[in-house]
């Protein structure tokens, strides 16, 4: 018996809608890592991208435990020496609360061209409203 592999044409795409309001950020973001990966499916296979697109509203009412929000730092760099910047928790989900979702999920991707590839079928929003009623999605309720 063979073992069945994936070919990138012949892959078929789905689109999700999660809801994110109550939910906690954690465990939100790795269940829209495994859809986003194509993990939920049996023609899972490592090196093609196998996942379907994910949209998230709600994105300004996710949780997060503890003192998360107030000790929580977001860190990136400008390029420039001493160009660290960091922004708390609090005020990021505030201004960006799309930006805190998207960097929770991209972290749980693989780090190379494909994990490049798969943050791009993911949508988030901060209300209930989306654009993407044409491509008919699901609800996926996690």
């Amino acid at each position: 018996m063979k073992s069945f592999v994936a070919k990138p044409h012949e892959v078929e795409r789905k689109w999700y809608i999660i809801d994110a309001e109550g939910k906690k950020l954690g465990r939100l973001s790795s269940e829209v890592a495994t859809i986003l990966r194509g993990k939920h499916k049996p023609t899972f296979t490592p090196h093609v991208d196998t996942g379907d697109h994910v949209i998230i509203i709600n994105a300004e009412k996710v949780e997060l435990t503890g003192k998360k929000l107030e000790q929580k730092l977001y860190r990136y760099h400008t390029g420039h020496p001493g160009g660290l910047k960091e922004i708390p928790y609090k005020r990021l989900m505030q201004e960006k609360p799309e930006l805190a979702i998207k960097q929770a999920v991209k972290g749980m991707l693989p780090k190379n061209s494909l994990g490049r590839q798969m943050i791009t079928k993911l949508k988030v929003y901060s209300g209930t409203e989306h654009n993407h009623d044409a491509q008919k999605p699901e609800v996926k309720e996690i």
